[in-house]
């Protein structure tokens, strides 16, 4: 039987980022097919529930502690205990190589070759820095909706999306990408847990992995 040691991984700041971004990701997700397509109905619009405008009011809070979480992560990223710093992911060593070639091939059932690693695979990281980029879209785009007439915001927007209406659809359309990437990386999280007993599910609650010891 295979012996473990608990090891430190995730530093309390980057469970908080984790918390933030994954609950506020469900309410813009939410608020956000409400205010694409109201469920309810119009005729109580105006009146003293105004739906739409508690809904927007949800989705604005949700969409700032999104853009604080994500600012919290580019921290981390250059400034955070050695796993969660963004060199130790990316494919730039042989052994993140390696282990980027090794994941893939594990994930598709033809090796069973596994490295034990504190941090991140190199997959699952490049696949959080895709998604850290498509977020900084979600914030420039969500702003720019919200501060049309804002010099800063309608600069990037404009720049970026070229009218309002673009800005929408692009902001509309990579949510899908939180919705996939979500459930993908549950999904993930609870096979890899159960493949090795690393206590990945865990460790984004308490910040502790058990490695093999040797």
């Amino acid at each position: 039987m295979a012996t473990y040691v608990k090891k430190q991984s995730w530093s309390i700041l980057f469970r908080l980022f984790h918390w933030m971004y994954a609950l506020s990701i469900v309410m813009l997700v939410t608020t956000g097919f409400y205010i694409n397509g109201p469920w309810t109905n119009t005729m109580i619009e105006g009146s003293a529930s105004f739906p739409m405008a508690t809904m927007r009011f949800m989705h604005f809070v949700a969409g700032y502690v999104f853009a604080s979480a994500i600012i919290i992560r580019a921290f981390l990223y250059i400034f955070g205990n050695k796993q969660e710093r963004i060199w130790d992911i990316l494919p730039i060593t042989p052994r993140n190589i390696k282990n980027l070639f090794g994941t893939i091939l594990r994930y598709a059932y033809i090796t069973e070759e596994h490295e034990t690693r504190l941090g991140h695979n190199v997959l699952a990281g490049l696949t959080y820095v895709f998604t850290f980029i498509i977020a900084i879209l979600m914030i420039i785009s969500g702003f720019f909706m919200l501060f049309p007439e804002a010099p800063f915001w309608e600069g990037w927007g404009l720049a970026l999306f070229g009218s309002q209406q673009m800005g929408r659809y692009i902001h509309h359309l990579l949510m899908w990408w939180f919705m996939m990437f979500a459930i993908i990386h549950v999904y993930l999280c609870i096979w890899n847990d159960v493949k090795e007993p690393e206590g990945i599910i865990s460790s984004i609650f308490t910040g502790d992995k058990f490695l093999h010891k040797e």
